[in-house]
């Protein structure tokens, strides 16, 4: 119950603290990125070196997020919201729940996020956009995760991430590309624990996300997620997505991607829809 109102009070605090001139100056449309998995913002799978909202110095952002991803046998819901300040720090929470279609049940997860600017900028300047952050997770139905070998419902990943933005790239189109290297003991993001019967050590795992915009609006892209493999009952696979992405405005975005989580739990093939919409303050 403290998590849930811990996320309900980030929720009503983004409402608050939003500043409408945000979404009609300042920097330019979708650098702002959309709302992961996790509540970071980023792509779909991964977190970005980006900071959520369109705050500028000296001003407050804020975003909510819905997304679904179904694929064979599974379902994941996140609710996300995250506040920005300065276009320096962002602080993320999301709530996910895995639904078990297949075998029954279902596994909830709360994420707390804290990301920071540390260097250069996205557009401007030689220096990639370098942010470092971290993400505490807290599993809230551990029965499953502890009776195939994980060994803590409880865990924080730390990353750093480095996204650069060319303006006139290749076709003469605008590119973003983001790498992200985390440290992280979770099993399936957390969702199956953290640890494992096979490994209880933190292990180093790259991240990578490329998009093109085709117009100001309209981006495509796809991001590869690496994972550790803990739990001897079933091998842990990589993830990865190709996305499309509309920015109408600045106050709204939708991400619609192809999803493949490869096998989940000893179920093969988990292949499907990813579906996410932002509103941002």
């Amino acid at each position: 119950m403290r998590h849930n109102l811990l996320i309900s009070s980030l929720l009503v605090s983004a409402t608050l603290v939003a500043m409408p001139a945000v979404a009609d100056q300042g920097r330019f449309i979708a650098t702002g990125g959309a709302t992961s998995i996790e509540g970071s913002a980023g792509g779909g799978i991964v977190p970005w070196a980006t900071l959520s909202s369109y705050a500028e110095e000296g001003q407050w952002g804020a975003t909510a997020a819905v997304t679904e991803v179904s694929v064979d046998d599974f379902r994941l819901s996140v609710l996300g919201v995250s506040l920005s300040y300065d276009n320096r720090i962002e602080l993320s929470a999301a709530k996910q729940t895995f639904d078990l279609s297949t075998i029954g049940g279902e596994l909830k997860q709360d994420v707390f996020g804290v990301k920071y600017r540390v260097a250069g900028d996205l557009i401007y300047g030689d220096l990639p956009q370098f942010s470092v952050g971290l993400q505490h997770k807290r599993n809230r139905t551990f029965a499953l995760p502890s009776a195939v070998g994980a060994q803590s419902d409880s865990g924080t990943d730390y990353y750093l991430s480095a996204a650069k933005v060319w303006l006139d790239g290749p076709f003469h189109r605008t590119w973003l590309a983001n790498i992200t290297l985390r440290a992280t003991k979770a099993n399936q993001i957390g969702l199956l624990g953290f640890g494992g019967d096979q490994n209880d050590d933190y292990e180093l795992q790259p991240e990578v996300a490329v998009g093109m915009f085709i117009n100001r609006n309209w981006a495509v892209g796809a991001e590869y997620r690496t994972k550790p493999d803990n739990l001897g009952f079933a091998e842990e696979h990589d993830w990865y997505d190709i996305f499309v992405a509309y920015f109408p405005t600045k106050s709204v975005s939708v991400v619609a991607a192809y999803a493949d989580l490869d096998s989940i739990a000893g179920l093969a093939d988990q292949t499907g829809w990813y579906l996410s919409l932002q509103a941002t303050f």
